[in-house]
């Protein structure tokens, strides 16, 4: 019989609300990110050294502005070059992949965690993960919102307040709700 971390692994409907074993992991991270949300923003080493023991795998040269929230830490593998504006909030019942170069704006979420249309199973407690990957040199503009199950594809650009219920190509601008491709990038373009 598999356990509801192996089930949420697998994609398949599980349930956390009553698992001993996600409720201790869920807990832990909460504990580390709110000790982390406490920190003096003057305090980079102890900062750095926080989010190098949260999540499973961070590259160098990183900024995770306070606060930050994560459900458990160990689905998080994140690239070089990363920079996150306040309150990002990575939902991480499944993995969540994050490529070199990737910038966040102020209150971005990545929401790997779902919940079922049926009635009964959502009422039961019963939920989904399915995993978010997005590739090298991505900028999402502020309070972008990312679904479970997308892939945003290498140097693409999201627009600020964008909802991405689907996969994104790469060398694209995309904005929306929910989030659709405007155009391809092109050589032409600058900074504003």
């Amino acid at each position: 019989m598999l356990t509801e971390k192996e089930k949420a692994s697998l994609g398949l409907l599980y349930n956390n609300n009553y698992d001993p074993q996600l409720i201790a992991e869920r807990t832990y991270c909460k504990q580390m990110c709110q000790q982390y949300n406490q920190l003096s923003v003057a305090d980079f080493q102890e900062r750095t050294e926080l989010i190098q023991r949260l999540v499973a795998n961070i590259g160098e040269n990183f900024v995770i502005e306070q606060p930050f929230y994560a459900d458990y830490g160990y689905n998080i593998q994140i690239g070089h070059h990363f920079y996150a504006n306040h309150n990002l909030i990575i939902l991480d019942d499944a993995k969540v992949t994050i490529g070199n170069y990737v910038f966040f704006g102020p209150n971005c979420g990545l929401y790997t965690a779902g919940h079922p249309f049926d009635i009964e199973q959502r009422n039961s407690g019963l939920e989904y993960a399915y995993p978010i990957t997005i590739g090298d040199n991505v900028w999402f503009g502020g309070d972008v919102k990312v679904m479970p199950g997308v892939t945003v594809g290498a140097n693409t650009v999201v627009g600020a307040g964008s909802i991405v219920t689907k996969d994104l190509p790469e060398n694209v601008i995309a904005a929306g709700n929910p989030c659709r491709v405007i155009r391809t990038l092109t050589p032409g373009d600058t900074q504003r």
